[in-house]
């Protein structure tokens, strides 16, 4: 996958480590290199008043010695540590308090994590062999009361991945941003408004889930665990995907799984059937490229072990797709891999509900809930080749105050006005789709705007007043094609115009799009708002 920043940190007594994917190496003919201390604000929007540390922990990609950077960004390589493992110098940057921000500097050259705790430092332990990172799902972890999370990036000479990751649990909201030379910002990572408890509703309200919630002893929710990490701490069932997996698995004994790996190069193809517990490739010639054995459902919580994935051009791509294909339930449905899109994912009875959560209360639908959760770009991260300055937003706990958000629904057969598969892309076109609740689904009525949750506008097409004229989401500008009002008669009215939004040609299926029209008082254009 090109330009992926999924940083393996591994956790328990084992020792750090840094896995730099193919094409996070410095890439030849890059225009430009980032500063070589990138400034990096962390701001605190908790509402919380605890103390706040920062850790920048990650390996020098120069040497590949493990360490840590202060507050000015000197790097500085681990002691040597002992086994049993030995406490860690104190390394903590004090970050900012509640409303304020602080500002350090990230060295060009390496690639880690930026950890952040509230109320309490971080124990980290030093071993021969690296640096033991806090464990909390691990029996007897010192780290287990505090409530932390964090951010991994790397930061080379082809600029600045980060990004904010669930892959072993979801803790302290959080979104990450990049500004680039040339002004662009991007962010991911934000949550809806009470995104956090909503996560936590969720688990909490799903069969089988509600032990992966993790409650410290003066009712602080510390964290969500992951359903592998969740799994080893005996907290969730071991065999929670089994089922599911026979089923996908014997779904290819009568027909082919047909993997395409590179979205940038569709004419390679793989082709996979199963025999017994087996499930073998061949490429277009017939030659046989890779078989996997039917995986456990700790492989596929883990993408490891029989879906294991190494850094090639064949195994390792058709592992990535079979592995986020078990976690989104598509395999065995979807024969094309990667297949589907957002709508698509997560519908099976047995399926990663922890991601399914996750993604449903992000505000661009992205993020990382579980390792490969980037094939087909889903993952929440930023990335600028040029990057000059970036940053981690502490997000509020709970819900703020602000304009009322709902769901539109259409008056005629109940479907909800959509951004279809969570493009919040410029110009993207509105349709109608089944009512799920999802971030995609839910708009904010604000100074006569109606606003997704990652602030894009619902709008008419070059400013047009004609019937006809495409109803869309774009950059927020205050013109008047971005006006709108419900009125008490369910008419969604562009003043502009004096027009509807009309549901196109009366189609009654979902994908239908929006357009505006003359108000006939037709109930293709008659709406009301359901709280979300």
């Amino acid at each position: 996958m090109r330009n992926r920043t999924k940083t393996k940190l591994l956790g328990g007594l084992a020792a750090l480590a840094v896995a730099v994917p193919v094409g996070i190496a410095a890439m030849p003919g890059a225009e430009a290199v980032g500063p070589s201390r990138l400034p990096f604000t962390v701001a605190n929007n908790t509402g919380r008043s605890e103390a706040v540390y920062l850790y920048v922990i990650a390996v020098n990609l120069t040497t590949g010695r493990l360490g840590y950077a202060d507050a000015g960004g000197t790097f500085t390589n681990w002691p040597a540590g002992g086994n049993p493992p030995t406490p860690s110098p104190d390394v903590a940057i004090s970050g900012p308090g509640n409303g304020g921000s602080v500002t350090v500097q990230l060295p060009r050259g390496m690639s880690g994590r930026v950890y952040m705790s509230l109320g309490q430092k971080l124990k980290f332990f030093n071993t021969p062999d690296g640096l033991v990172q806090p464990a909390p799902w691990a029996a007897g972890d010192p780290n287990h009361d505090i409530l932390f999370d964090w951010s991994e990036f790397t930061y080379n000479d082809a600029g600045l991945w980060l990004n904010s990751s669930q892959v072993d649990m979801f803790a302290v909201p959080h979104s990450v941003s990049v500004t680039g030379a040339d002004g662009t910002v991007q962010k991911t990572g934000e949550l809806v408004n009470g995104g956090r408890q909503k996560v936590i509703d969720g688990l909490k309200g799903q069969a089988g889930w509600g032990n992966t919630v993790v409650t410290r002893g003066d009712g602080t929710v510390l964290r969500v665990l992951a359903p592998g990490k969740a799994a080893d701490a005996g907290l969730f069932s071991p065999t929670y995907l089994d089922p599911y997996i026979t089923s996908a698995w014997n779904a290819y004994t009568t027909k082919t799984l047909t993997v395409v790996p590179f979205g940038d190069r569709p004419d390679v193809r793989y082709f996979g059937r199963t025999t017994g517990n087996t499930m073998v490739f061949t490429n277009s010639s017939g030659q046989q490229v890779a078989s996997f054995a039917k995986p456990s459902t700790a492989n596929v919580w883990g993408c490891d072990g029989a879906l294991a994935a190494p850094n090639d051009q064949v195994v390792g791509p058709i592992a990535r797709s079979l592995c986020a294909a078990l976690h989104r339930g598509t395999l065995g449905t979807i024969d094309t891999q990667p297949g589907g899109g957002p709508a698509d994912f997560y519908k099976s009875a047995l399926t990663n509900h922890y991601s399914r959560v996750i993604h449903a209360n992000m505000a661009d639908g992205k993020a990382y809930g579980f390792a490969f959760d980037d094939v087909q770009n889903q993952e929440s991260l930023v990335h600028h080749g040029d990057p000059r300055s970036a940053g981690i937003t502490l997000s509020p706990f709970g819900t703020t105050a602000g304009p009322s958000t709902a769901m539109l629904a259409t008056n005629w057969h109940g479907k909800c006005i959509d951004v279809p598969n969570w493009n919040f892309a410029d110009g993207q076109r509105l349709i109608v789709w089944d009512c799920h609740g999802g971030s995609n689904q839910r708009w904010t009525f604000t100074g006569g705007t109606l606003r997704t949750e990652n602030n894009k506008c619902m709008d008419v097409a070059w400013g047009s007043t004609a019937n006809g004229a495409a109803i869309q989401i774009a950059n927020c500008s205050g013109n008047p094609a971005q006006q709108f009002v419900l009125s008490a008669a369910g008419d969604l009215v562009n003043p502009q115009a004096n027009k509807c939004v009309d549901i196109a040609g009366w189609n009654p299926d979902n994908d239908a799009v929006l357009v505006l029209w003359e108000c006939t008082g037709g109930a293709n254009q008659k709406w009301h708002a359901i709280a979300s």
